[in-house]
């Protein structure tokens, strides 16, 4: 059988990396890096490689699971499926609300057009506040940061490393992650050429992580305080008259208040809490303010902790106070080419974003972007009284491994009158469902990075076409949604859901159409729709998006825009070329200006200022994250060939730690904390500093009921079973997964018989 060769981008992480796909007949021969391809040039990680495993993977369902009367998910039909769930969730909202219901987002969603684009329907349709999702143990107080100071969420300034001369990395290891809030394939290739052309790394990590191996200099931090330390960089900025903003300052508000608020955040205050000299700070400033160009850039350690929010912001200020903001080779605003909040309607000026419009019902946790922190959800199902959540939907997601106090969790869901999942494996979450709608391969769908073009350190469009055939019985995932929305708006389940879908794509023209600054202003829909012709699902969506963006063709207006149809002529993408100055005019805030010091960040401050005087315990340990190369959360770990090799599921010791608690390297070590315990091989490493042990995040694939046998047989232990709830960053409600207190201790040998 002849062999032919399809091009797609890897959907497994933000890299986007462009894969030249190897088919015979309905078989995947082989995975390799398109050398073509306009981004990533070749580059290609395992992950990308192990497309071919997930789509042959014996335990991906392929089929709809209903819970039987003896309480075992059973296979059942299409109609029995959508059945179940309209059996139970109309009742369900009509009796108790529809805050009763709750929706859960996982990772995953966001590297699938289909969530994206539908899931925002089934939300309006569900008209529930009981919203939770991944970003809140991963990006939040990032985008909350970022939202607050340029006007929308993803605003978020990208670092230029492909023209920056020194780069300040804080908390984020793009050697293994791949990058992260910053779309960057060969990252290793990256920062070698930042280095070669004279440039300079700096990398602030607890631990040495692949991408602190290979930095100029790296600086091990205590968890949890880079707030600290970055505020002590500020000051200097101010305190030596370093602080040199140029055009900046004109178009920013807040200023002398970041500079009255970073008095007390001297280099001597934060040296003792980050255990980073004072003198060595003064240094990394005057450094960082002499470089031209140069760039902060802080990751999931900077997020994930007590301060993240106040954090994320600082990175921000630091880029603008050294007048590096919206530079080239400095920190940047990607120009996408759809989708992009940015890039629409007024230029320069906006609505903003608000925070803590409504909490969370138990513990008054504070609403951000439409979402409540995942920390309560727990507590929501569990906490009788109005607005109890009592039915849960998931997309694509794995929250019994990825959130805190995952044990916690596990037991609230056993409670629930209705879970439905919509998900490809029975996993440590879904095993509790009654209902799972499976989706399709990513090698039977199409791929558009819709979210991740928007935070690329260069501006390139690439659209991938399904690379295998539709199974049959496997519907479409959009068509899955379309369905479960109808159910939410109490109709019955449609057959044909093109009239649904015509409903979609008709509401995003109307926007388009009544927007005073749109390219379609003023234009009839129905005969826009009647343009988009024969495309259905994502395709039209995309089409409208990308018609209507920044580089489109207006349907007409620009002849020689951007398209889907110019994406499908071009396999190996379009690039759109680097990254270019965007300021005022990407600016959403009402001010219309940069807001550097906004007033629920301002407020927040005093709490990092009382901590600058904490008690520390010397003696005591905190727990810390780390990323994998072969990894990507919980969600890769049935692949064979990301899990094979030896075993990485290990807790990391310092040598001085290992021996003053009697730890031995290959033996076991008691965990544990309030949220919950575990017992893990011990790897005794100087690659984390004293005082700071290490777990990956995701595992623990021991769970009875879930079928995954591969990543069973290399089980690892959750870390989330140690993450606390009560501990989340009071701005964001994100959780505090690095730096959490633990308790260590030898496991005893077992006594012989």
């Amino acid at each position: 059988m002849q062999e032919r060769t399809a091009l797609r981008t890897c959907p497994f992480c933000e890299a986007t990396c462009g894969l030249a796909v190897t088919v015979r007949g309905d078989d995947v021969v082989k995975v390799r890096g398109d050398a073509d391809d306009v981004f990533s040039r070749g580059f290609l990680c395992p992950k990308g490689v192990a497309l071919k495993d997930l789509h042959d993977d014996p335990d991906r369902l392929r089929t709809p699971l209903l819970r039987g009367a003896d309480g075992e998910l059973e296979a059942a039909t299409w109609e029995q499926a959508y059945a179940r769930v309209a059996e139970r969730l109309g009742p369900l909202i009509e009796a108790h609300g529809r805050d009763a219901v709750a929706v859960y987002i996982g990772n995953p969603a966001a590297h699938g057009l289909a969530p994206l684009l539908y899931g925002r329907a089934l939300l309006k349709t569900l008209g529930t506040r009981s919203v939770f999702s991944a970003s809140t143990v991963d990006q939040r107080p990032k985008e909350i940061a970022s939202g607050l100071m340029y006007g929308a969420p993803l605003s978020i300034a990208i670092p230029d490393v492909d023209r920056t001369q020194h780069l300040l990395m804080l908390g984020a290891n793009p050697l293994e992650s791949n990058g992260s809030l910053m779309t960057a394939p060969d990252m290793r290739g990256r920062l070698r050429a930042l280095r070669a052309r004279g440039g300079k790394l700096v990398v602030v990590d607890p631990r040495r992580s692949r991408t602190a191996e290979v930095a100029d200099e790296h600086h091990p931090i205590r968890p949890g305080t880079d707030a600290q330390l970055l505020f002590a960089l500020v000051h200097v900025l101010f305190d030596e008259e370093l602080a040199r903003p140029g055009r900046l300052a004109e178009l920013t508000e807040g200023i002398d208040a970041v500079r009255e608020l970073a008095r007390p955040f001297t280099p001597e205050a934060a040296a003792p809490v980050t255990g980073i000299a004072a003198a060595t700070i003064r240094r990394m400033a005057r450094e960082l303010a002499a470089a031209e160009p140069a760039a902060v850039y802080g990751r999931i350690g900077t997020t994930t902790q007590e301060f993240g929010t106040l954090a994320s912001w600082l990175v921000d200020v630091l880029n603008v106070l050294t007048g590096n903001l919206d530079r080239p080779g400095g920190a940047m605003f990607p120009l996408a080419a759809a989708g992009q909040r940015n890039s629409t309607g007024e230029p320069g000026r906006g609505r903003g974003v608000e925070i803590a419009r409504w909490r969370s019902r138990v513990r008054g946790l504070p609403e951000s972007l439409g979402e409540l922190p995942v920390a309560a959800l727990a507590e929501e199902i569990e906490t009788p009284g109005e607005g109890q959540v009592r039915a849960l939907i998931t997309l694509a997601g794995n929250p019994a491994r990825s959130t805190p106090n995952s044990g916690r969790l596990e037991s609230a869901l056993e409670t629930l009158d209705l879970y439905v999942a919509v998900d490809v494996y029975v996993n440590e979450t879904t095993r509790h469902a009654d209902v799972i709608l499976p989706v399709p391969s990513p090698l039977q769908r199409s791929h558009y990075d819709l979210a991740f073009y928007q935070l690329s350190i260069r501006n390139v469009a690439n659209y991938s076409p399904p690379v295998l055939a539709p199974d049959p019985s496997v519907p479409d995932e959009w068509a899955t949604l379309l369905r479960l929305t109808a159910i939410a708006a109490g109709q019955p389940v449609p057959h044909d859901v093109e009239p649904y879908d015509r409903l979609v794509a008709g509401e995003l023209l109307r926007r388009e159409t009544s927007s005073p600054h749109s390219l379609v202003r003023g234009r009839d829909v129905d005969e826009l729709l009647a343009e988009l012709e024969p495309r259905r699902g994502p395709e039209r969506l995309l089409e409208i998006l990308l018609r209507c963006g920044s580089y489109g063709d207006g349907f007409g207006a620009r002849p020689d825009g951007l398209s889907l149809a110019a994406l499908e002529a071009a396999p190996h993408g379009i690039d759109l070329g680097p990254l270019q100055p965007r300021l005022p005019d990407m600016l959403r805030t009402p001010s219309g200006r940069i807001e550097l010091a906004p007033a629920p960040i301002v407020a927040d401050v005093a709490r990092l200022s009382d901590a600058l005087a904490r008690p520390r315990d010397d003696d005591g340990l905190v727990l810390v994250g780390r990323r994998q190369l072969r990894s990507n959360n919980s969600w890769m770990h049935n692949l064979r060939l990301l899990v094979s090799g030896p075993e990485r599921c290990t807790l990391h010791v310092h040598p001085d730690d290992a021996a003053r608690l009697a730890l031995a390297d290959g033996e076991r070590a008691h965990v544990g904390n309030r949220a919950g315990e575990l017992e893990a091989i011990v790897e005794v490493t100087d690659a984390v500093m004293p005082g700071v042990v290490s777990l990956p995040h995701g595992w623990g694939h021991d769970a009875a009921g879930a079928r995954l046998a591969v990543a069973g047989e290399h089980a690892g232990v959750n870390s989330n079973a140690l993450a606390d709830e009560a501990l989340v960053d009071a701005l964001s409600g994100n959780a505090v997964l690095n730096g959490i207190p633990v308790v260590v201790a030898p496991v005893p040998a077992p006594v012989a018989a």
